[in-house]
């Protein structure tokens, strides 16, 4: 029954849209709801009564914990301040793995501290989760080109590539040009999404987003070569999310999918490594390494080269003192 909807984008009401879909039939859920923030989408306005908004909330919850394989995962994109009781509510049928903070910088709202992270709420159905180790580029000073992070005398030990992932992701930014964006309030960057399904799927697995929007998560997993199911109650939301499916191709090197953005490599499975690596023309010095970023050696995907991409956390370079 699940092959019906699979690798299409369905125009409706996300909740009369799940309950079609069979149970322990998705291996990754994600949403990214609207925030109750009394933003203006195309055909709705976003305001509702708190207990409104909570109660909905808490349906579609439901539906995506019911439709996740027991070795999937499901995903929750929100602020801070709704993510609290959408834990609450997971709570009682998934089990908790990690509240990932993506540095995004917020608006002031008063009285309170400068909102400078959303959260991404990662939960599972069971103990036998699919799980992968993912990197992320190395940061660098913006001026020098050294890397950021401090190894001490461990720089021998250091990834070629760049480090492990952790909960806190600063190296992913929001879109902010004009000309990266569709006619959509709230859109993700693709990488974003990229990073979460290369941490918890395979080649083949099925993806579903009930708030679609404009295709983040679609041309994520198309990309990736995953099938994806999404859902949106604005057809002409639908209707720009087809339009970039159509235009997505596999982004891979040497056999292995990886995440690609403004044409630098921006995340990689831990055990793609050893494939990809092939692919880079590394220095064997680790001072070489730390001066100076690995790139690739061949053409992909029409660019002639790819180099790996450039860190731009607001730090203080501790080799050249600029800003990095």
């Amino acid at each position: 029954m699940i092959n019906k909807y699979l690798n299409k984008i369905i125009s409706g009401d996300c909740l009369e849209v799940l309950e079609n879909i069979p149970d322990n039939s998705v291996d990754v859920t994600f949403a990214d709801p609207p925030f109750n923030l009394k933003k203006k989408y195309n055909s709705y306005y976003d305001e509702h009564e708190v207990g409104e908004y909570l109660s909905w909330c808490s349906d579609w919850l439901k539906e995506m914990v019911r439709i996740t394989k027991p070795t999937g995962s499901i995903f929750v994109h929100n602020i801070p301040k709704w993510l609290v009781y959408f834990g609450s509510s997971l709570n009682e049928s998934a089990l908790f793995r990690h509240w990932i903070a993506w540095d995004a910088m917020g608006s002031p709202l008063g009285r309170t501290l400068l909102p400078n992270h959303y959260g991404i709420l990662y939960y599972v159905k069971s103990e036998n989760y699919k799980f992968f180790d993912i990197r992320m580029s190395h940061k660098r000073c913006r001026k020098c080109g050294y890397i950021l992070q401090d190894y001490g005398g461990k720089k021998a030990q250091m990834h070629p590539f760049g480090p492990l992932v952790s909960d806190v992701w600063t190296d992913i930014h929001r879109i902010r040009h004009k000309k990266r964006r569709d006619e959509h309030p709230c859109q993700l960057p693709i990488h974003l999404l990229e990073r979460l399904l290369l941490m918890s799927t395979e080649e083949g697995d099925i993806v579903l987003d009930p708030f679609i929007g404009t295709g983040t998560t679609a041309v994520a997993a198309k990309n990736l070569g995953r099938n994806f199911i999404g859902i949106d109650i604005d057809p002409k939301y639908v209707d720009i999310t087809e339009r970039k499916l159509e235009a997505s191709n596999p982004t891979k090197i040497n056999g292995c999918y990886v995440s690609i953005f403004l044409d630098n490599v921006k995340t990689i499975r831990d055990k793609d490594w050893d494939k990809i690596k092939e692919a880079f023309v590394i220095s064997q010095d680790p001072l070489e390494l730390e001066r100076n970023e690995i790139y690739l050696s061949h053409k992909y995907s029409g660019t002639t080269r790819i180099e790996i991409v450039k860190g731009r956390q607001q730090n203080l370079c501790l080799v050249c003192e600029g800003e990095a």
